[in-house]
């Protein structure tokens, strides 16, 4: 893990390697709610389960571990996976039998913004900027 703080000695943006694995999800909402301890319930909550299907989808990608940073302005809160799988993450038209495939949709309805950032040497980076604390 790496923090950084801004002016006052705050915690701004962390940075965290997360494992690759089954674990890496439910690890990510854990550090997701220390970081966010002092904002609202709906706003941890809804930052919780971005970071799970963000960090889902980047140990699904790669065979390598994923980077995970959470960062506060004073008017958002942005989420960041970055993985090396290939391809990039698209919106699915939504299926009542599917058992998957709902996690960008779901990323985009509880963000004020999201992107995908391809990186030359593979892998990418997905954002999603949320409502502050």
């Amino acid at each position: 893990m790496r923090a950084f703080t801004d002016a006052q000695g705050r915690t701004a943006r962390v940075e965290y390697l997360m494992p690759q694995g089954a674990g890496a999800p439910r690890l990510a909402r854990r550090l997701t709610r220390s970081f966010l301890a002092g904002c609202t319930d709906d706003t941890a909550a809804d930052a919780e389960l971005v970071v799970t299907e963000l960090v889902t989808n980047a140990t699904r990608a790669s065979d390598s571990h994923c980077r995970m940073s959470l960062r506060i302005d004073a008017d958002e809160l942005t989420v960041a996976v970055h993985d090396d799988g290939p391809g990039l993450p698209r919106l699915r038209p939504p299926s009542q039998s599917a058992e998957s495939g709902r996690g960008i949709t779901l990323v985009r309805a509880l963000s004020r913004r999201w992107s995908v950032e391809p990186h030359p040497q593979g892998g990418k980076t997905v954002r999603a900027v949320l409502a502050p604390c």
